[in-house]
C-alpha cells in the first residue's frame, strides 16, 4: 500500500517529516538491494504482494560456437539457402583437396535443389538443417520452432534417408526456446566464431582474409561460408590452402563436436565433461 500523503489527526508536521524521511530510505535501501541482485544475475519475479527470488531465470542455453579441443582442427560448413549457382564448383574443389563440410539447408532449397542434396550426401559431406523457410526463429513458439526444424528434417530423410542432427539457425538468431526445442527434436544447435562474411561481396581477398587472417581462428573453430552466387571458388581453394599451411586440418562439423555429456562455456565453447 502506498504511503498516505495527508497525515494523521495525531501525528505533528515534524513526526510526519521524519515518518516521510524514513520512508524514502527504506525504498533507496530496497533499489539498491534489487539492483544488485539483478548485476549478480538472479530472475527477479513480481507477485501480488511479495517480491520472489530465483537464478533459474537468468540460465541462457547457448549454441556449439566453437569446440574446446587440443587437436589442431577446424570445421568448414556452409550454408545453403538462396540458390546453387556455386555448389558444383564448391563440390569439385572440396574434392580435389579430399575435404568433407557440412551444408546447412533450408527445406526451400531441398525441394528446388534435390539432386544437389543427393549429391552432397554421396559426396560424404554432412547435412544440416537450416530450418523450413528461413524464419527469425526467436519470435516463434515452441512448437512453431518445431515444424520448422521437423519439416526440413522429414524431407531430407524422404530424399536421401538420413536422419539430420545438426541445427544452424537463420541469421544466427535463437533464444532459450529454440536451443531446448532444438535439443528435443534430437539435434545440436551450431553456431560459428570465424564469419568470412562473402555474402557481403567485398571479394575474393577479403573472404580470404576474414578465415585465414581471423583473430577468432584456432582449434576447434566452426568457420561460416555460403553457397550463394557472391561466393567465389577461388577464395575457396584460396582458404583451404591456407588453413592447411596453418596446420589445420579441415572437418565437418559432426567430426569436431562431442557426443554425450558436454556442457558450453559463457563464450559459446563445448567443453567435453
Amino acid at each position: 500500500m502506498e504511503p498516505s500523503n495527508k497525515p494523521e489527526n495525531n501525528v505533528n508536521q515534524g513526526e510526519e517529516t521524519e515518518k516521510e524521511s524514513g520512508i524514502g530510505l527504506f525504498i533507496k535501501v530496497g533499489i539498491v538491494v534489487l539492483s544488485i541482485l539483478l548485476i549478480i544475475g538472479f530472475g527477479i519475479k513480481v507477485l501480488p504482494g511479495a517480491i520472489t527470488v530465483s537464478n533459474t531465470g537468468s540460465k541462457r542455453d547457448l549454441p556449439i560456437y566453437c569446440v574446446d579441443t587440443t587437436e589442431k582442427k577446424v570445421a568448414l560448413s556452409f550454408d545453403a539457402a538462396w540458390g546453387d549457382e556455386q555448389t558444383q564448383s564448391i563440390l569439385d574443389i572440396l574434392d580435389e583437396y579430399k575435404i568433407r563440410v557440412t551444408f546447412f539447408m533450408t527445406g526451400e532449397w531441398v525441394s528446388k535443389y534435390p539432386e544437389d542434396v543427393k549429391e552432397i550426401a554421396a559426396a560424404g559431406h554432412d547435412l544440416g538443417n537450416h530450418s523450413e523457410n528461413h524464419k527469425q526463429m526467436s519470435l516463434l513458439s515452441d512448437e512453431q520452432c518445431e515444424q520448422e526444424i521437423m519439416k526440413v528434417h522429414d524431407k531430407v530423410k524422404e530424399l536421401t534417408g538420413i536422419e539430420m542432427n545438426l541445427f544452424r539457425a537463420p541469421y544466427g538468431d535463437y533464444n532459450n526456446t529454440l536451443v531446448r526445442t532444438a535439443k528435443k527434436c534430437g539435434y545440436y544447435t551450431i553456431q560459428w566464431d570465424v564469419d568470412s562474411l562473402d555474402w557481403k561481396d567485398y571479394g575474393t581477398k577479403s573472404i580470404i582474409d576474414m578465415v585465414v587472417n581471423n583473430k577468432h581462428l584456432g582449434n576447434g573453430s566452426i568457420i561460416l561460408m555460403h553457397n550463394g552466387a557472391k561466393f567465389t571458388p577461388e577464395a575457396l581453394e584460396a582458404v583451404i590452402k591456407g588453413l592447411q599451411e596453418k596446420g589445420y586440418r579441415i572437418v565437418p562439423v559432426s567430426q569436431l563436436i562431442y557426443d554425450g555429456d558436454f556442457t558450453v562455456d559463457h563464450e559459446g565453447r563445448q567443453i567435453r565433461k
